[in-house]
């Protein structure tokens, strides 16, 4: 059931790969109930990964094998706080708000 969440909360995300083997989020795509793809850019971001396992308060829930951020990004004009899940086995990426 969680990965069925995952799959309905898909993103196109732009992300960059430090030296160190560091996945850094940039830039998040989003389609919107219209089918219209919107942008944001990432203001800043927490890795909240190496937690163990567990289910997230947005019902995800989350195992060794994935990444979790907790990103600002700017929407008309308000800075809003949601949440990037990176599946590394599946390289899927899913946003919850």
């Amino acid at each position: 059931m969680e990965e069925d969440k995952l799959q309905d909360k898909r993103v196109d995300v732009i992300c960059q790969h430090s030296r160190d083997g560091e996945v850094i989020p940039l830039r998040i795509r989003v389609c919107d109930e219209e089918g219209e793809l919107h942008a944001y850019t990432i203001k800043g971001y927490k890795d909240l990964s190496g937690r163990g396992a567990y289910t997230t308060r947005d019902g995800i829930y989350v195992t060794d094998r994935m990444q979790v951020f907790e990103c600002r990004i700017l929407v008309l004009g308000r800075i809003r706080v949601v949440r990037l899940y990176y599946d590394h086995v599946r390289n899927l990426w899913a946003m919850t708000a």
